[in-house]
């Protein structure tokens, strides 16, 4: 598909005093690339300069705090402070180089912050604690009201000095104006409570003066929660008669939508894999049924044909794309220019933009590895940098084809080398493509897909079936080698070996997803990992009839969904499949078919004697070929550049192992390509 076959996508649209090119909005989302003060950065704004410059046809950016008792997060935009208009212009310019209209979310977090960082108590409407952060706020009277209100127009219009085309109002998951909004946290009495429209007050006074101070060109948006997802909570019908006062009011030139609240459904709002695409269409399409204002639609679109389809329904004017474009920055214009196979597809795997947020880290990509380095790194190559004049191109040879090997032999081609790559099985991917095969975790396989649509458009030969040996190697002569050889699982000390019969049906979960091994009966997964692996194996066992319990030594089975926003749905399913989950259980012992167990905070015993237990353990580093590429070379041959990446270093996640590759290849390409031998100086962490 072509621009030209996008009949919505790539149509214009007028938004008060703009006009964007096309209907692909990268809408606000948290970055933690603000310095430790409270300024834009470099990253902020080579960050959305790369999206603009890869087509978005509009972009918002994260929120700007309005008032000095809002600091819910460290590295968050002071914009209470004027010295942030410089920053703002490095912003705003940088976007405008491409045509690309910018505007800057404001907002108060109100109720849904923390007291940490300002050491003051945090405002809300009434006295209701938020769920995550557990304060009692101050309810505000009339005086920090009026504050608040004058504190949104002051920002404003020094958002405005900065250079931006306009401001977006956060008044949706994560803000006092939602808390306002909302019944469930709004139990005031006066003016501002009670009726819809008195609860709708403070917004309409929050419009009002903002249009009043910027004037009557720049844009300004509002984005609504269309459906909260809590008891007593905003609800579509609410949403719809809040923004009809809204259009009814004027002032006011596009809505924006979302759902969930941040901190009770916030699973709802950056939705993983486990949540089907396109799942908050219903509060656009509402929205957009009422009001004759342009309306903008999220909800984990992955490609531009699902943003079609829903523009052509009507859901929507305009369609919200973040990660698919944290994913890819050039998601646009490869949909524009008919090169959809071309783009890195989002996995919704949430494991290094929403996951590094929730531990207070600056944003990234599991497979995007010069996302949250721009500043340093630049945009991904989209074609081969031939940087060398030399007559022969240096040869660098890859043993391994997951993550890490195809993350390095795409970037190691896109530098200019000529690189071969090794797999010895039938298919690449490496354990991604088995972790992709269990229950609801099939988009986990872009990431195999997406590099290896890399490896092809930069030219790397791939030969599968290839068993990588010292001797194959040293007659393929390279200039350099990367081993990505991954890792192999390992056996607890208290298991019987596999040859024993006692041993047998002990397995891991590899075992079980590749389909060596076949348990049946009743089934315990001891999960000393604390991720997907032992919830998909025990979904994938109950789902085959088997009788399930997960033992974990963690407080909580799978302790790292939570970060990634999987924890909510898996308990869900596992209620439903009928998974038992028993925690704070170290496995001591196995004989005679029995599992001693110990609970580690009372120091009881427990056994277990199930039919089959199924191990997701720590594995080990496959590095043998490794360590004999380093030993004497064949016939005291040259020594090729030899590197060893991903988990055959240190089995880590699926990021650290891409990460590996970029960052290998650059090194050895820049060592190959300009012949000097000598070893850059590469940083193993890049911050912003």
């Amino acid at each position: 598909m072509s621009g030209g076959h996008y009949r919505y996508l790539f149509s214009p649209l007028a938004l008060g005093s703009i006009t964007v090119d096309n209907r692909i909005v990268f809408s606000a989302h948290l970055t933690n690339y603000a310095t430790q003060d409270g300024k834009p950065s470099d990253q902020h704004a080579a960050y959305y300069e790369a999206r603009a410059a890869g087509g978005a046809g509009l972009i918002i950016t994260e929120e700007h705090s309005v008032h000095p008792t809002d600091w819910p997060y460290e590295k968050m935009i002071h914009a209470f402070h004027a010295d942030v208009v410089p920053g703002y212009r490095k912003m705003t310019d940088a976007v405008h180089r491409h045509g690309v209209p910018i505007l800057a979310q404001i907002n108060h977090n109100g109720g849904q912050a923390s007291s940490m960082y300002t050491r003051l108590p945090v405002w809300a409407p009434s006295p209701v604690p938020d769920p995550l952060f557990r304060e009692v706020p101050k309810a505000v009277g009339q005086h920090e009201i009026d504050e608040i209100i004058e504190s949104y127009a002051v920002v404003a219009a020094r958002c405005i000095e900065g250079g931006f085309d306009g401001v977006e109002l956060q008044c949706s998951h994560s803000s006092i104006v939602r808390g306002f909004l909302s019944p469930a946290t709004n139990h005031r009495a006066d003016h501002y409570g009670g009726t819809a429209e008195n609860r709708a007050r403070i917004l309409h006074e929050i419009v009002a003066a903002v249009r009043h101070r910027m004037g009557p060109e720049p844009v300004l948006g509002v984005r609504l929660c269309g459906d909260e997802l809590i008891d007593d909570g905003t609800t579509i019908d609410d949403a719809v008669e809040v923004a009809r006062q809204i259009e009814r009011n004027g002032g006011v030139d596009y809505i924006n939508t979302s759902i969930g609240v941040a901190t009770a459904s916030l699973f709802m709002i950056e939705a993983s894999m486990h949540i089907p695409p396109e799942y908050a269409m219903f509060i656009p399409s509402a929205i957009r049924k009422a009001v004759d204002l342009p309306v903008i639609g999220v909800g984990r679109f992955k490609d531009p044909i699902q943003a079609e389809r829903a523009l052509a329904a009507g859901h929507a004017d305009m369609i919200g794309v973040v990660r698919g474009q944290i994913a890819d920055p050039d998601f646009v214009n490869k949909a524009k220019a008919g090169r959809p196979e071309d783009t890195r597809l989002c996995l919704s795997c949430n494991q290094e933009c929403v996951g590094r947020m929730g531990l207070n880290r600056w944003l990234g990509c599991i497979e995007n590895p010069y996302t949250g380095r721009e500043a340093t790194l630049g945009r991904p190559p989209d074609s081969v940098r031939l940087t060398s004049k030399r007559a022969r191109r240096p040869r660098l040879l890859v043993v391994g084809g997951g993550p890490a090997g195809l993350q390095a032999a795409s970037s190691a081609a896109a530098n200019g080398l000529a690189v071969t790559l090794l797999e010895a099985t039938d298919k690449l991917g490496g354990q991604v493509r088995l972790a992709a095969s269990v229950p609801n975790r099939a988009e986990f396989g872009d990431l195999v897909r997406n590099l290896a649509a890399e490896c092809r458009r930069f030219g790397v030969e791939i030969e599968l079936g290839a068993e990588a040996t010292v001797e194959t190697i040293a007659s393929l002569a390279p200039d350099g080698v990367v081993i990505a050889t991954g890792a192999t699982p390992a056996r607890p000390y208290w298991a019987p070996p596999t040859d024993d019969d006692a041993g047998r049906t002990i397995v891991d979960v590899l075992d079980v997803v590749s389909g060596r091994a076949e348990p049946t009966g009743s089934v315990l997964v001891i999960d000393d990992v604390g991720f997907h692996q032992a919830t998909s194996v025990a979904e994938l066992l109950a789902d085959r009839g088997c009788r399930v319990e997960v033992v974990t030594k963690a407080m909580v089975v799978g302790q790292d969904l939570g970060i990634t926003l999987d924890m909510e749905t898996w308990w869900v399913r596992a209620s439903a499949k009928g998974i038992v989950q028993s925690t704070d259980l170290v496995a001591m012992g196995y004989g005679d078919g029995t599992l001693d167990l110990l609970h580690h905070p009372t120091g009881v015993q427990e056994t277990r004697s199930p039919d089959w237990i199924v191990l997701a353990a720590a594995p080990q580093p496959k590095a043998d070929l490794y360590f004999a590429l380093r030993g004497p070379t064949p016939g005291g041959t040259a020594r090729p550049q030899l590197r060893r990446i991903g988990d055959c270093l240190a089995p880590r996640r699926a990021h650290s192992a891409v990460i590996d590759g970029r960052r290998v290849a650059d090194e050895l390409s820049a060592m190959l390509l300009d012949g000097t031998g000598s070893r850059p100086q590469v940083s193993l962490v890049s911050p912003p």
